[in-house]
């Protein structure tokens, strides 16, 4: 049997604490294994997971383990993002990597199992995972059943764009207040490809989830018994010292990479892909995969970028079946937390739902669903295409319309100032100047969609997109951010000339440069204090995927 770390920090104090929680001596043998669980009374996305919590550990016991049950912060969108423009959501990432590894790493554990579930945790818990190397699952938190109304199907998304739409006079399909109460039904993650379950796709493409598992009806019994399949397996990948390095390898990204694509996810798990390599120190670009992947095509437009919905999405094989229709295009002989490679893990596998998820070369449509974009304007930029059919531009040239903050860009949409044909530009949104990339440039796009701008503007922001955001032609990420001296985003002034091309990947200010050089950036435009003056000065920049990880000299 392997040697345990926690076996060989056995000493007398740690295993008197130990029997006084119950242990007994033939305890003290067993691999220790955390159960990570953030768990939360503030969010439906997490409310679940105590339950969920207990399944693992006594799975856990009955492989021959010894389950520990640890806590995390446990941030989501639509409720910690309350505060300071939503600055502590994307912050918060970091606050749970570094807070496994306080609990994990702490006590010499020996494996763990992270109960993954709204946003940021499934990136925190894979940055921990790489950081810690110890043999780790991901379990699938799932997501929330939706309402009706009228036989109607109704979600979460439906009331965030209602509720913007009505302040420009756009009038919901029902009333807000109907659809508040009918929305979410039952624990889990926002119903939709938004930045959840596009990491829970992720998660099962890395090989850090066992197959099938992504996405899942949330407190579902099939949710449940994912939930105790893996709490079996961990104790066998700590026996075989199955570690996470040997996993997250080049070949696991690129699968990861083209199942974002495959199903239009969200952009934002560019960023978490990417640091997470950081943290597994692999020396993966994922900017640049994202280019050599750019040509995979959509074949299952789940909502919003389609009509799919994430039930039909689960039901048709979800993760898997799309890993199964990409084998030729990806990597399958990356190792999984299996102990087999993908492609051993989908021999025998059938899909189940053809019509929901096509094949390759009978896609909804072309790729990239997501595209990278350099230039003038931006070393690197993000634009969300989902569905090519044409319904949105992806050639624009336009007059720059600049905004410091987000109040302003609102009201200036509002007292109908800006019209077809301008480049609204929003900045001092990114890592530092948000600080850590606040959710106020996913409200501007929502209310350019609600004025009947979207389609006849383009919007540049250098911060974040919801995952529910696929509206217009839209740039977010713009790297270097404003608050960066001598940013070219920081640079632009009111009346320049932008100009972006999808086909050319280009994002570009023409502006001749000696012209730029006398302008100057605005540095940073909101104060910073406590946690996110830390985040703030310590994190690095997006092609790093914004890890707070000094970098090394």
């Amino acid at each position: 049997m392997v040697k345990l770390r926690s076996l060989a920090a056995n000493n007398p104090g740690r295993r008197a604490n130990w029997r006084a929680l119950g242990l007994s001596k033939e305890d003290m043998e067993k691999p220790k294994i955390a159960v990570v669980n953030s768990s939360s009374e503030l969010a439906i996305c997490y409310a679940h997971l105590d339950g969920i919590a207990k399944m693992v550990k006594e799975a856990i016991r009955e492989a021959g383990g010894v389950p520990f049950e640890v806590r995390t912060s446990a941030p989501s969108d639509f409720i910690t993002g309350a505060a300071k423009a939503g600055s502590y959501i994307l912050a918060g990432r970091d606050i749970i990597a570094n807070d496994i590894e306080v609990q994990v790493e702490g006590a010499l554990l020996d494996g763990m199992i992270c109960l993954t579930s709204c946003d940021k945790t499934p990136p925190g818990h894979l940055m921990a995972a790489a950081r810690l190397n110890i043999p780790t699952i991901l379990v699938i938190g799932g997501y929330q059943q939706a309402g009706e109304i009228d036989g109607e199907p109704v979600d979460v998304e439906d009331v965030w764009s209602g509720q913007v739409g009505a302040i420009f006079g756009k009038e919901p399909k029902f009333p807000i207040p109907d659809m508040a109460e009918n929305a979410i039904m039952g624990p889990g993650v926002c119903a939709g490809m938004a930045t959840a379950n596009t990491m829970h796709s992720v998660v099962e493409a890395l090989g850090m989830a066992l197959p099938g598992h992504a996405p899942v009806r949330g407190n579902s019994p099939k949710m449940q018994a994912n939930a105790k399949a893996a709490g079996r397996r961990i104790v066998e990948m700590v026996n075989e010292q199955l570690l996470p390095r040997q996993i997250l390898t080049e070949a696991a990204f690129r699968n990861a990479v083209a199942t974002v694509l495959a199903v239009s996810g969200s952009i934002n798990a560019i960023k978490h892909l990417q640091a997470t390599a950081i943290e597994a120190e692999n020396g993966v670009d994922v900017f640049a995969l994202w280019e050599e992947m750019s040509d995979v095509p959509v074949l299952c437009p789940v909502r919003p970028t389609g009509n799919i919905r994430i039930e039909q999405f689960e039901d048709a094989g979800g993760a898997r079946a799309v890993l199964k229709r990409l084998e030729s295009r990806i990597s399958p002989e990356a190792m999984t937390c299996t102990g087999k490679t993908l492609a051993e893990n989908l021999a025998d596998y059938e899909i189940e739902g053809p019509d929901v998820i096509q094949p390759l070369d009978a896609p909804f449509s072309k790729g990239p669903s997501i595209a990278i974009l350099k230039g003038t304007l931006a070393d690197t930029a993000v634009v969300r295409l989902g569905v090519r059919d044409g319904s949105r531009p992806e050639e624009f040239t336009g007059t720059a319309r600049v905004f410091e903050d987000t109040q302003s860009c609102m009201k200036a949409i509002e007292a109908g100032e800006i019209k077809d044909g301008d480049v609204v530009i929003s900045r001092n949104q990114g890592l530092k100047g948000g600080p850590a990339m606040g959710g106020g440039a996913s409200l501007i796009l929502f209310a350019l969609d609600a004025a009947g701008l979207a389609k006849t503007t383009a919007f540049v922001t250098d911060g974040q997109l919801s995952g529910l955001c696929l509206k217009g032609l839209t740039v977010a990420e713009v790297h270097p951010e404003a608050a960066e001296d001598g940013s070219p985003i920081g640079l632009v002034r009111d009346g320049d000339t932008v100009r972006i091309s999808v086909a050319n990947r280009s994002l570009d200010l023409d502006v001749p440069a000696e012209e730029l050089a006398k302008r100057t950036s605005p540095g940073f435009r909101t104060e910073a204090t406590g946690y996110l003056r830390n985040f703030r000065e310590t994190v690095r920049p997006m092609p790093t995927g914004g890890v707070l990880i000094p970098e090394r000299k």
